[in-house]
């Protein structure tokens, strides 16, 4: 079994995460808005955060996988691979990057250990780096002296959530919706691709050649048979059309439903699991200010070979979301209850963003103590991991994980 996850809550076996690494160490103030961070985290510290949550994940039960260890797994496997995978690399980098590609080029083979390689790629290349190698014009050298990067950091990576998605026993690989994060891709595409754990068994229902954006963290598995995703910032309606229609006309697929939840357009809303997430059998995670902004679209098989019909719902989530799990109740628990100031606080801080290990048991940040006392009067069990580093990246436990496998759920 390569890829099985067929809930949001099943009793989590498998996980993919991402190590920050140098990359959060390459943030400097006048780039923070172009890579899409709004502070720099404290490596360090941010390290220690983020194996807290490892430790967390592997004692209840979860096999952990890192992104960087599977990729030099797959370029270990298959020396060939090297060489297209470091050019891909940089003919994606952007314009500066494809300027001094054969000097990137030669600095990346150089590196004679593959994770240490694949680490390079993620953390990049400042000029003052290269060694030598480059010959700016003489205006560029004067204006931009030894510091500017020649091949841009990602770090957004310890969110590995994004740039694919496991449904069901396939994938998709996603396009993203920033220039900043489109590298991301790669790493999952090779790894699907040519991994020996992976390579051949794997269904791909989305690639990130696609021309429209949609990221993993719109994505949610609430049954084998119900797919939700959501219609935000960064999921556009045109990939949810084409996903639907490779899923629910896939002979491997066992999707028949999609629920799609039309979410606010902003970047404190950007994905659907930042205001959403489901946290047992019948609880889901919400934060209260979509209520009055949210519509709910139901897609299926269209009448003809690939077609979708696609219609709105008028009922209240609650009556959507117990039709589509066969239930009878459904309970909506509000990010930061009642109070509007800890709701729109804790929300910016992830509250919402729970990662479910098994049913009522989800991993939380400790910050978030409201909406985590709430969660508890609920019954729902909470790991707590600190969070003063990983969140100023917006994103939380949800966001810095991809599941692999899960147990199926018992009827």
């Amino acid at each position: 079994m390569t890829i099985c996850v067929k809930s949001e809550i099943g009793q989590l076996k498998k996980v993919l995460l991402h190590r920050p690494g140098k990359e959060l160490e390459h943030l400097v103030p006048q780039e923070l808005e172009r890579l899409l961070f709004d502070d720099i985290p404290y490596l360090a510290l941010a390290r220690n955060e983020h194996d807290t949550f490892a430790s967390i994940l592997a004692e209840q039960g979860a096999e952990v996988v890192y992104l960087e260890d599977l990729m030099a797994e797959t370029l270990n496997a298959d020396s060939e691979l090297r060489e297209g995978f470091i050019r891909e690399f940089i003919s994606e980098a952007g314009p500066i990057a494809q300027a001094h590609s054969s000097e990137l080029y030669e600095a990346l083979s150089e590196i004679s250990d593959n994770k240490e390689m694949v680490l390079k790629t993620m953390s990049g290349f400042t000029a003052a780096e290269m060694n030598g190698r480059l010959h700016d014009g003489p205006l560029s050298a004067l204006t931009r002296g030894n510091r500017h990067f020649v091949l841009d950091p990602i770090p957004n990576l310890y969110f590995t959530r994004d740039p694919f998605a496991s449904i069901g026993c396939g994938v998709s690989i996603h396009r993203m919706y920033s220039a900043t994060r489109c590298r991301e891709t790669i790493y999952g595409d090779y790894i699907m691709k040519h991994h020996p754990d992976f390579k051949g068994n794997v269904p791909r229902y989305y690639d990130r050649t696609s021309l429209f954006s949609i990221e993993g963290g719109d994505i949610l598995n609430l049954s084998a048979k119900v797919l939700a995703i959501g219609l935000s910032q960064r999921t556009s309606p045109e990939a949810i059309e084409m996903l639907a229609s490779r899923l629910l006309w896939d002979e491997t697929s066992e999707v028949e439903q999609i629920l799609v939840l039309n979410i606010p357009n902003i970047r404190a809303f950007m994905h659907l699991d930042t205001v959403f997430t489901q946290v047992d059998r019948d609880k889901f995670s919400i934060h209260p200010e979509i209520f009055n902004s949210l519509r709910v679209y139901d897609i299926r098989k269209g009448s003809r070979e690939g077609a979708i019909s696609a219609s709105e719902r008028t009922e209240g989530l609650e009556a959507v979301l117990c039709e589509a799990l066969g239930l009878d109740h459904v309970t909506l628990i509000r990010c930061g209850g009642i109070d509007n100031i800890a709701s729109a606080r804790e929300q910016w801080n992830d509250g919402a963003n729970t990662l479910c290990v098994a049913p009522g048991k989800v991993v939380v940040y400790n910050r978030n103590y409201v909406t985590n006392e709430i969660l508890r009067d609920h019954g729902v069990e909470v790991f707590e991991m600190p969070s003063s580093e990983l969140a100023r990246g917006r994103g939380g436990p949800r966001c810095m994980s991809m599941p692999l496998i899960r147990e199926p759920l018992n009827a």
